[in-house]
């Protein structure tokens, strides 16, 4: 089995060629549960930062599933469906939402791109870790769950925020989700984001409840990454496939974007491990 690994890692390496090279951070948000915003989170995330005059680059790696494409109404020609069936180049796939942000689409509703195997999926990341040469940030918009996929994303990236909400089901799913990662990787940077909250004082008692779970089972705490209140303008842009951030700037939920930005910005968290150890660290968990 160990030479079976050792011959995957070699078989991705060669076929991929060498790993790329910068200093972009890496972060990946995910969820345990669906439906609790973390995607138009990343989309309004990644405009807020490109605002800002940084460079940024989003890989939808909801694989099969991939939505972020829609929220923005971007309609691309390409996504990785086409890469991974070699129908087209790297090159072709990136989209350009605004100067300074790229998304790297995924494919909706391609069961082969929710069962790729390690080497399919590192390959797949591999190149779009080389489209993302060059920028600042690499936000990863994981599938939600705990499968395969997104624990050895997560892992590689190193740097996590957990989205979730003040449902039940939802902090649970978090807990399962935070409990996975550190049993992968037990120096991964998690960090909770609590999404539709009333305001900061409920959004903090969210992330408490989920803290204390934490504790008591895990004996860690999660950190705390920021928060997105409840605001109607959330839905009314997404019924426009717009970012909120563009079209209601102002919005109560905007400001909370942009201070997650800032946090960002500011470097609190910790940095990323860049692309090129976020390649390493994912071919050599692959065959795990």
């Amino acid at each position: 089995m160990r030479d079976q690994a050792h011959r995957l890692r070699q078989m991705v390496t060669e076929q991929a060629g060498p790993a790329p090279t910068d200093g972009a951070r890496v972060l990946a948000v995910t969820s345990g549960k669906g439906g609790v915003g973390k995607t138009s989170l990343v989309a309004n995330l990644a405009v807020s930062l490109a605002g800002r005059g940084r460079s940024v680059a989003v890989l939808d790696a909801d694989f099969g599933l991939a939505n972020l494409d829609i929220l923005l109404n971007l309609n691309p020609p390409r996504n990785l469906g086409h890469l991974l069936r070699g129908e087209a180049p790297a090159e072709e796939i990136p989209v350009e939402v605004v100067p300074g942000l790229r998304i790297i689409p995924g494919a909706s509703g391609v069961g082969e791109m929710a069962d790729l195997d390690p080497a399919q999926r590192a390959r797949l990341v591999h190149e779009a870790g080389r489209l993302a040469e060059g920028t600042e940030f690499f936000l990863i918009d994981t599938a939600a769950g705990i499968g395969r996929n997104v624990v050895d994303l997560c892992a590689a990236a190193g740097e996590v925020w957990v989205v979730t909400n003040a449902e039940p089901t939802a902090l649970t799913d978090a807990y399962g989700l935070i409990k996975v990662l550190w049993s992968r990787d037990p120096d991964a940077r998690v960090a909770a984001v609590v999404n539709g909250a009333g305001d900061e004082a409920a959004a903090r008692a969210i992330h408490d409840r989920l803290d204390r779970v934490v504790q008591r089972f895990l004996g860690r705490r999660v950190d705390w990454a920021g928060f997105v209140v409840q605001d109607d303008h959330v839905r009314r842009a997404a019924l426009r496939q717009v970012a909120f951030v563009s079209a209601y700037p102002r919005c109560p939920a905007s400001r909370c974007v942009a201070a997650l930005a800032d946090a960002l910005l500011g470097g609190k968290g910790g940095g990323g491990r860049g692309v090129a150890r976020f390649w390493q660290r994912l071919t050599a968990g692959g065959s795990r």
